[in-house]
């Protein structure tokens, strides 16, 4: 069995959290109103405590990006949750028979909001000819599943996330709609977010959080072969659609109770069943296995570990099995808790070494016609200003990156078309690129 012994201090499961050090409160919008309201509920991780085997993670459920609104009629928004997750310190590869996800929470991202798996908790009902269930499931036959990410588009806000019963969660990669090369939903034209990070095909894609079994999920860009070198590629799932127009048997053969025939009602994709697994694809250095992940050297693992990857496709939308699954490659033992029932020390990073630390700005589109996304990489605890300047040094448009966020957007439509400065800064210094407005 795969064991991996890290130091507490250096150890990304207890470092990589987004703790929320300046109050940053929630904020979401409702359906007609593109001005977000202010929650009540601070964002974000509050805390980070740790002893010789796990790390506990305190969390509302809330991100520090906007939330909502959710189109299509679903009546819940993100609601505190209050949780302590108690994550393994040193993960291990689960040798036996692998874990299947299940409905619910599978997975913690950074900012302490939960990873669902492909599902929506429906499934196809042969008998009635209809779709059945709820939001975590309990109706339907459980033969054919429905894909939560194809299903329930028009319920997902900019930063592709919803909620169940309040608990807000992802099921895929936690990019905003409107930065995807291809939009597949205009939510954000009305109601602008960020989400969890950029997209960057020139740079290894940062830790975005931690699946149940403790290992660490990444976004969609990474070295190419699994000892760090070859490049920064896009990561591949090896799982694609079938070739069918019935829906009579699974990909492994077996005749199952019929679903409905592939249409534009019931289009290929619909299902999880719809996908089958091509192990050839998976012997291939930037394609990955069974559970979307593989082990390889990392920015924060130097010496490898495995990794699960958001994948996206060509487009930068959203592919199945979009993080983990449908089976776990660990030991699956991460739990919520209701209180420590152990020692533990609190983490708090070493100070005064922000000021020396680059943000490796990342200004996105360049040339830019409508709105300017405006990321750092950095998992910063502080909050930054970023404004807008033209060449004389004149203030044009300003906006803020949260602590506990890493992205801000300008709205650039109304600005005479020409060359300009973006400056992000803070008490410890600033950076500043340059950008033409076309």
């Amino acid at each position: 069995m795969l064991t991996l012994q890290l130091n507490a201090q250096t150890n990304p499961a207890i470092t990589t959290w987004l703790r929320n050090t300046t109050g940053i409160m929630g904020r979401h919008y409702v359906s007609g109103n593109s001005t977000p309201i202010n929650d009540n509920v601070s964002a974000n991780v509050q805390q980070v405590q740790y002893s010789t085997n796990f790390a506990y993670i305190s969390a509302t459920g809330i991100p520090s990006y906007i939330t909502g609104p959710f189109l299509d009629g679903n009546p819940s928004v993100a609601t505190n949750q209050n949780s302590i997750f108690k994550f393994p310190l040193n993960p291990a590869q689960n040798t036996g028979t692998p874990t299947n996800t299940t409905g619910g929470n599978i997975g913690v991202f950074i900012n302490g909001v939960a990873l669902f798996d492909y599902r929506d908790g429906v499934s196809w009902r042969s008998a009635t000819n209809s779709l059945a269930g709820g939001p975590l499931g309990g109706q339907g036959d459980g033969v054919w599943n429905r894909d939560a990410v194809v299903a329930e588009r028009t319920g997902f806000d900019c930063a592709k996330g919803h909620p169940a019963m309040g608990n807000y969660h992802h099921h895929q990669n936690p990019s905003a709609f409107n930065l995807d090369l291809a939009i597949a939903s205009n939510v954000c034209d009305l109601y602008l977010a960020d989400g969890l990070y950029i997209i960057d095909s020139s740079k290894h894609s940062p830790l975005l959080g931690f699946a149940y079994d403790g290992f660490p999920i990444y976004g969609a860009y990474a070295y190419k072969n699994v000892d760090g070198t070859g490049g920064i590629v896009r990561m591949k799932s090896s799982y694609s659609l079938r070739n069918i127009t019935t829906r009579t048997h699974y990909a492994n053969g077996n005749d199952v109770t019929d679903g409905p025939s592939v249409s534009t009602t019931y289009p290929l994709g619909l299902f999880r069943e719809d996908y089958e697994y091509n192990t050839t694809s998976s012997n291939t250095p930037d394609y990955l296995d069974e559970h979307n992940g593989r082990f390889c050297v990392t920015p924060e693992y130097p010496n490898g570990i495995y990794c699960y990857f958001a994948t996206v496709n060509e487009n930068w939308n959203s592919a199945y099995p979009y993080v983990v699954g449908p089976t776990f490659y660990g030991v699956k033992n991460v739990v919520k808790v209701t209180s420590i029932s152990e020692p533990v020390t609190t983490y708090n990073p070493i100070s005064g070494v922000a000021s020396t630390v680059k943000l490796n700005l990342t200004v996105y589109p360049n040339p830019v016609a409508d709105v300017i996304a405006v990321q750092i990489a950095n998992t910063n605890q502080q909050n930054y200003t970023v404004t807008l300047l033209d060449l004389t040094g004149k203030e044009i448009l300003k906006s803020n990156i949260y602590q506990g966020s890493t992205i801000a957007y300008l709205e650039t439509t109304d600005i005479a078309k020409g060359e300009y400065i973006v400056r992000v800064s803070n008490n410890s210094g600033s950076e500043s690129k340059k950008i033409i407005i076309d």
